[in-house]
């Protein structure tokens, strides 16, 4: 039994309260399904863009390993020790579903853009094989940025759709269903209270008429 005052002004509180809780759980509902679109189509990206990566990582270091066994190990690592000038990614946010993700830019398209400026070490000892390398490896770092930020999107589009979750299930296991309860309860003790007003009325009226 709910611990209310059966009145009509309490009636009215609950009944708004229950018509904001069912306009805030269609809301949640909705943010809820819309988050679980977004986080599948990072989840998709995410694959992508590992597949992708890897691709090119093993490209890269097998580039890499021919240069060394083309330079020698003591040479390879005399010219890498010579690095070009590089260029941070900037680091940005944007808002999805108000989740706050991560967003990292390089100027322009992330998928292409380089992070060095180009190559600082000398041609006249170093092997076209590690020229290779090098801008395998320039060109690849921008995909994982990329891939960082969006493996971060996932983690906290995960956290928040579970938070909303639990939410959704307050307001419809819980919270609506005691409203509604309550509501129910104020209505019969209210028709109880008019029935018997009505009753007391009805036997005022026949002693009146017996005097």
């Amino acid at each position: 039994m709910p611990n209310v005052n059966p009145t009509r002004m309490e009636l009215t509180k609950t009944k708004k309260r229950l018509s904001t809780a069912t306009r805030g759980h269609k809301l949640l509902k909705d943010k809820q399904d819309e988050m679980a679109r977004q986080f599948m189509v990072y989840l998709r990206l995410n694959k992508a863009l590992r597949e992708e990566i890897e691709g090119l990582l093993s490209e890269a270091m097998r580039k890499m390993a021919l240069a060394e066994a083309e330079m020698g190990k003591s040479s390879l690592e005399e010219a890498m020790m010579i690095t070009s000038a590089s260029r941070s990614p900037d680091y940005l946010t944007k808002s999805i579903m108000s989740v706050s993700v991560p967003d990292i830019d390089f100027g322009g398209d992330i998928s292409s853009a380089k992070v060095t400026g180009g190559i600082s070490y000398g041609f006249a000892f170093s092997s076209e094989r590690l020229d290779f390398a090098v801008i395998a490896m320039n060109e690849l770092m921008p995909k994982l940025f990329r891939l960082a930020a969006v493996e971060k999107t996932c983690s906290l589009l995960a956290d928040e759709m579970e938070r909303t979750r639990r939410r959704v299930n307050a307001l419809e296991h819980i919270m609506i269903p005691e409203m509604r309860a309550t509501i129910k309860y104020i209505g019969m003790k209210l028709d109880d209270n008019e029935r018997s007003s009505i009753i007391r009325l009805m036997k005022v009226k026949e002693n009146i008429k017996e005097d």
